[in-house]
C-alpha cells in the first residue's frame, strides 16, 4: 500500500518533528506505546511527559519504560492531560517539540472511561500555547464509542477556528471504510 495507514502516518509526523534532546509529551499514554516511541526519539537528553487518569494505564506504560530501559526519560504523570501546563516546568514553555494524542478509551480496559471534549481541547490549547515553533500536535481520533462522535464533532470545530496565522491544521483519512475507522488530525505551530 503506498497510502500509510493512521498509526504509521502519526509515527512519521513524530520521527520528521522529534530529534535528540527534544521535549515531547504523550497526552494520553494508554498501554504505553506511543511513551516509549517518544523516548527513543528524545533520546537520553530529551524528556518526554506523559499523562493518563487511569493506574492500568500508568502501570502499563512504566512496565514498558522499564523493559526498554527509558523510565529516567519519562515522567509519567496521573492526571488529566488538561493539567499539562501546570506540570511541565516553566522553563520548557516554547520548546516542547512534538505531542501525541489518541482519543477513545484505553484498548483492552472499561470503555466507559473516555476522553471528553473539554480536557482534549482545553490540553491541545495549552500544548499549542507552550509548543516550540514548528512544533507538532498529532491527534488520531477514535471515534466509533459512545461519546466519540462528541468528541470528534468538538474537537472538529474547535481546530477548524484555529487562526491560520497561529498553526496548520491537516486531517488525514480514509474516506471508504466502514465501522467509523480512526483518523488523525495534525496541527503544527507557525514560526
Amino acid at each position: 500500500m503506498i497510502l500509510e495507514r493512521i498509526l504509521p502516518f502519526a509515527r512519521k509526523l513524530l520521527q520528521l518533528a522529534l530529534q535528540e534532546g527534544d521535549i515531547a509529551i504523550d497526552a494520553t499514554i494508554g498501554n504505553g506505546h506511543d511513551t516509549v516511541l517518544l523516548a527513543k526519539l528524545v533520546g537520553e537528553t530529551g524528556h518526554v511527559f506523559g499523562f493518563d487518569i487511569q493506574d492500568l494505564a500508568i502501570q502499563n506504560t512504566i512496565e514498558r519504560l522499564n523493559n526498554e530501559k527509558l523510565a529516567k526519560q519519562v515522567t509519567v504523570v496521573q492526571k488529566s492531560h488538561s493539567a499539562v501546563k501546570e506540570v511541565l516546568p516553566t522553563h520548557l514553555h516554547g520548546k516542547v517539540k512534538a505531542a501525541i494524542f489518541n482519543l477513545g478509551y484505553l484498548p483492552g480496559s472499561d470503555k466507559s472511561i473516555v476522553t471528553v471534549p473539554a480536557s482534549t481541547i482545553s490540553a491541545i490549547q495549552q500544548i499549542l500555547e507552550i509548543m516550540a515553533p514548528e512544533g507538532i500536535i498529532v491527534v488520531v481520533i477514535y471515534h466509533g464509542h459512545d461519546g466519540g462522535d462528541v468528541e470528534k464533532d468538538a474537537l472538529m470545530n474547535f481546530v477548524q477556528k484555529i487562526p491560520q496565522d497561529l498553526a496548520h491544521v491537516l486531517t488525514y483519512r480514509f474516506l471508504n471504510q466502514a465501522n467509523n475507522p480512526p483518523f488523525i488530525v495534525a496541527i503544527e505551530k507557525r514560526g
